[in-house]
């Protein structure tokens, strides 16, 4: 068997949108259902948003590893659709994150100092992520901001502004004291993220409103 492919058993309930899928023959494998979903949502001209493999959500950005299944339910969204998404998905990744982020404050108080370092540099590359995906949002999907930002002159600000909190960081790193990467990771990670994330739920909620943004330093 390929290393892309899962191994499928005789029996596989398949969902889209609730609605049952009887599957080709050939297009078993997690791979071929996959790309099976994804052909049906864009006849009907919509777009595969999320995968449910045996209860637990799949990442579609990433291959999923060589697993057992039995129940797949996928998910679609109209091209209306995309930008709450996109905001929505990029709150999840903030949250995540922001997880990470406070679990390290902790930890790097009792790890040695280049294990901590090791800890802050993977939870770094993690950082950026919501910024990715809000590269996406088309720059008309929040309606206007008020304040005279556009959203991608905001998106900008956020990249640049997590620049400089890495590079805090990174300085705290070289310290002797392993509280000063604590202290760093809690007074300027975590406040990053927060603005990060009242910025996307005042964004959210101007999508589904259809009313103007105001960003947290307007408010």
């Amino acid at each position: 068997m390929s290393p892309f492919e899962s191994p499928a058993p005789a029996e596989i309930e398949v969902r889209l949108d609730g609605l049952p899928v009887e599957l080709p023959p050939d297009q078993r494998s997690f791979a071929g259902i996959r790309s099976y979903l994804e052909t049906l949502a864009l006849r009907q001209q919509r777009v595969l948003c999320a995968l449910i493999v045996d209860g637990e959500s799949v990442n579609l950005t990433q291959p999923r590893a060589s697993k057992t299944f039995s129940r797949i339910e996928g998910e679609t969204m109209g091209l209306h659709e995309v930008p709450a998404q996109l905001v929505k998905a990029a709150l999840q990744q903030t949250t995540t994150v922001r997880a990470r982020v406070q679990s390290a404050v902790e930890l790097v108080l009792i790890n040695e100092g280049s294990h901590s370092r090791e800890l802050w540099w993977h939870v770094a590359t993690a950082l950026k992520e919501p910024l990715l995906t809000l590269s996406l949002l088309p720059d008309h999907a929040c309606g206007p901001v008020t304040g005279g930002a556009s959203p991608l002159q905001l998106r900008q600000w956020q990249l640049q502004q997590l620049g400089y909190v890495i590079q805090d960081v990174d300085a705290a790193c070289r310290s002797e004291d392993p509280s000063a990467l604590s202290d760093a990771l809690e007074k300027r990670a975590l406040p990053w993220l927060d603005n990060l994330r009242d910025s996307l739920l005042l964004w959210q909620e101007a999508i589904s409103s259809g009313s103007p943004a105001v960003t947290p330093q307007d408010a």
